[in-house]
């Protein structure tokens, strides 16, 4: 494929943005390459700068659940930019946008921000003001936005206070957050019994996506790993925040909280409900979102929050995102995991494919290895083959997420043309895989 325009760019971005990009995995350092620099997309593809299309599994790493420029979307957003695209005061889709939300999970109210960062960042405070207590656990691989109490990587051991994991986050900032691998019962019960007295709040991703797709595990009582999250920290006095910026009307019209039933006592929001805007939220019950500012003394405030625009494209999102949709993708997505584990299988690449409902990811594991449970598992694959698979695949015409440790993503517009290309692009890639 001809990428002299997408590299004449990318020479020129790194000129004036830090690493060419202003969202690091898009720099294709994980891969290798020149990043594709897309000028639109419609449907389930992208076009790139040198006329080159694909076959788009990223979804903008998640929002376009009905394809990218939905007409319906699309008719919206104009309607309301030409009314004006800021007000900086109180507007009815403000108010629609956050009842759908409420219509859709367990939550009774939310507050809307600009980003899924912002969410996390707001809740954690929010917990901690609750609580009266200052320490947070989270669970290695867990990505909840670059917030620096949560951008820390777990030391040894089955819970461990954190060090920083990134320059410029001190130490100090990360001393009150505690580290347990992911679907680690053990090392949370340790975790508690050394701290309970002291942890404001448990946070997980409802269904990890960021270190590959890892599913909350089924204990031998039949306890689903976020229940075991939520009766812990509640029998401490703690509260359980579920984060589903990523899962959060993806996975299911209600999230993974659709899919599980585990009621959380906070949980953010993020991407599908901003319809490709910047757009997300987090929520609760009124008697805990009551603490929040004005109604509240916890202070939390945004200029653009729920700028009309991005309510407004939310919105229509949700409305147009019913069971059949959701129906549509998921099929879609069985049908998909088949055929890349038929193609590996047959070109003889060990792996392991595992999805929470229609999110889905594909671990390079040695031979033998049966299920990926957390991130010191997922650490363990092969991303030599992941690169040789994705380049083969973008060769081909598709264009899967530039790192091993991300989900793949489709939308309702995902047909049968589009998958047709997606299954003829996978032999040539499973042998590109077999012989890295």
């Amino acid at each position: 494929m001809q990428t002299r325009r997408s590299t004449e760019l990318f020479d020129r971005a790194q000129k004036v943005i830090p690493g060419g990009v202003n969202s690091p995995v898009r720099a294709f350092q994980a891969v290798g390459g020149t990043p594709r620099f897309i000028e639109r997309a419609s449907g389930p593809h992208l076009y790139d700068v040198d006329g080159n299309r694909y076959v788009d599994l990223v979804c903008s790493w998640g929002p376009m659940l009905l394809g990218h420029a939905h007409p319906e979307v699309l008719a919206a957003v104009g309607r309301i930019a030409v009314s004006g695209t800021s007000f900086g005061a109180p507007t009815e889709l403000e108010v629609e946008l956050a009842a759908e939300i409420v219509d859709r999970t367990p939550v009774e109210q939310v507050r809307l921000v600009n980003s899924g960062t912002e969410a996390t960042m707001s809740v954690l405070r929010l917990a901690r003001g609750i609580t009266g207590r200052d320490k947070i656990l989270k669970f290695a691989g867990c990505y909840h936005g670059h917030v620096d109490s949560l951008l820390v990587a777990a030391g040894s051991g089955a819970a461990t206070l954190a060090i920083p994991g990134s320059p410029g986050v001190t130490e100090a900032t990360t001393t009150d957050t505690i580290v347990c691998e992911y679907n680690d019962r053990a090392a949370v019960a340790a975790a508690f019994a050394e701290h309970g007295d002291a942890i404001a709040c448990v946070i997980t991703e409802a269904a990890p996506g960021n270190m590959g797709v890892i599913p909350p595990a089924v204990g031998p009582d039949g306890e689903n790993f976020n229940a075991f999250l939520a009766r812990t920290a509640r029998a401490h006095g703690a509260l359980f925040i579920s984060d589903e910026v990523m899962t959060g009307f993806r996975v299911s019209r209600s999230g993974q909280f659709g899919l599980d039933g585990v009621e959380p006592d906070l949980m953010t929001f993020g991407k599908v409900m901003g319809g490709g805007f910047p757009a997300a939220a987090f929520g609760g019950s009124a008697d805990l979102m009551g603490h929040l500012a004005p109604a509240g003394a916890v202070y939390q405030a945004g200029t653009l929050s729920g700028n009309p625009v991005a309510t407004v494209a939310g919105l229509t999102t949700l409305r147009l995102a019913t069971d059949e949709v959701y129906a549509r993708i998921d099929a879609t997505a069985e049908r998909l995991r088949g055929e890349v584990a038929a193609a590996l299988t047959a070109a003889d690449v060990a792996h392991v494919i595992q999805h929470s409902g229609n999110l889905f990811s594909v671990f390079f594991t040695d031979p033998g290895v049966t299920s990926v449970p957390d991130y010191a598992t997922a650490k363990q694959q092969h991303v030599d083959r992941f690169r040789a698979f994705f380049h083969a695949m973008l060769d081909q015409g598709v264009y899967l997420p530039p790192s091993a440790f991300e989900a793949w993503f489709l939308s309702a517009t995902h047909d049968e043309a589009a998958l047709t290309r997606i299954v003829e692009a996978l032999p040539a890639a499973a042998r590109a895989a077999a012989d890295a």
